[in-house]
């Protein structure tokens, strides 16, 4: 029996992409942060939100698009939000 294919969606790809860009981009700002403690602070208040996006990608790469999506990518916005609003970069 042939596997079933996994459904895309160029929009959400673009999503996925734009999020990818963001965590690179926070992560890059808080790795130049001289203090060590705090430094140390920001990753782990930041590991919700890599972890909420490595769930999105992974999600998408293995099932493609799916009901659990836009799930998955409302949580991660969140994360996102969450954390820009109680730390400054």
């Amino acid at each position: 029996m042939p596997k079933k294919r996994r459904k895309l969606n160029k929009d959400f790809e673009k999503k996925i992409y734009t999020s990818k860009k963001n965590v690179e981009l926070v992560l890059a700002k808080i790795y130049d942060i001289d203090d060590e403690d705090i430094q140390k602070e920001y990753i782990s208040a930041f590991n919700d939100v890599v972890h909420s996006y490595d769930q999105l990608k992974s999600d998408y790469e293995l099932t493609g698009f799916n009901d659990n999506s836009e799930k998955l990518i409302a949580e991660y916005n969140k994360a996102f939000s969450l954390f820009e609003s109680e730390f400054e970069i």
